[in-house]
Parts: structure tokens; C-alpha cells; sequence
């Protein structure tokens, strides 16, 4: 497989991911698509076609947001200001802005591996199988982060 290709057929799907997985800005976003276009050219050996491309580079893309994600909380420990977040939702009215601006608030308090797994399901609409897959987890283990994270949101948007 070509990687001009690849790059081609799947940029878009890397970046809009991204953005729903991180709902950050634009910079946070073009550096996991880099990253994870780098890891594709290192590893084209290992993407048979374009075809299953695309549930490889689900996957990478959750492990680099994860990386991401891991880090802006470590960093957070040492920083008082919460950061802004920026809403991946162009062409939303401002209220359903302010209400994903909520949600993403909500995301950024759940453990990592659950915030993955809800997003990969709920925004990215993937069945549980792949959600496990991108994660690297079990169905079973899919399934309970997705409930756990699911619970938690649906606690905060009854309450609201």
C-alpha cells in the first residue's frame, strides 16, 4: 500500500477522531494526526490493505489521544486554572455549544480509559467490538467502561 494513499483516504477520519476524542483545539489535533500518519509510514508492512487501514488507524489514533490525555492531567496537577475547552461542533447553535462544552467538562473528569471508550461509542457511533479493538481491552472490559462513563454523564445531565 502507498502511503500518499493511505494518508489521502484516512486524514480526515484521523483529524475528526482526534477532535472528538480530545475536544481541543486545532494544534492538539494536528499533532496526533502527525503522529500517527509517522507511526502508519514506519508500519505499512503491518496495513494489509485500505480496507482494514481504517480500524488500524482507529486504533493508534485512541492509544496517541490516550498519551495525550494522560499527560494534559498529569500537567494539570500542576497548573490551578482549569483549561478551556474547545468544542469539536462546527454549525451548533450556542446552546447545544454550551451543552457539549458541559459534556466535554464531564469527559476530562473520568478516568481516561472510559472517556475513550463512551467517545468511541457515543460520538464516534463504533460498535462495542470496535471500541475494544481501538482500545485494546476485552468486549467485556469495553462494555463496563462505556457504563461506568455512561452512568456518570447521564447522572450530571439529569442533575442539570
Amino acid at each position: 500500500m502507498d502511503f500518499e494513499v493511505l494518508f489521502s483516504s484516512y486524514s480526515r477520519y484521523v483529524a475528526r477522531l482526534a477532535a472528538r476524542l480530545l475536544g481541543s483545539g486545532d494544534s492538539e489535533v494536528d499533532d496526533v494526526v502527525q503522529d500517527v500518519f509517522w507511526l502508519a509510514s514506519r508500519r505499512m508492512a503491518k496495513i494489509p490493505d485500505l480496507i482494514q487501514a481504517r480500524g488500524w488507524l482507529a486504533t493508534v489514533t485512541t492509544r496517541v489521544v490516550k498519551r495525550k490525555l494522560v499527560r494534559r492531567r498529569f500537567r494539570a496537577l500542576f497548573h490551578a486554572s482549569p483549561r478551556d475547552v474547545d468544542v469539536p461542533a462546527r454549525g451548533a447553535t450556542a446552546e447545544e455549544r454550551a451543552i457539549l462544552a458541559r459534556l466535554y467538562e464531564v469527559l476530562e473528569q473520568l478516568p481516561t480509559d472510559q472517556r475513550l471508550a463512551w467517545s468511541l461509542r457515543y460520538l464516534e457511533g463504533e460498535p462495542l467490538d470496535a471500541v475494544a479493538a481501538a482500545c485494546g481491552c476485552s468486549l467485556s472490559t469495553a462494555k463496563r467502561r462505556v457504563g461506568a462513563a455512561k452512568g456518570v454523564i447521564e447522572e450530571v445531565f439529569r442533575d442539570a
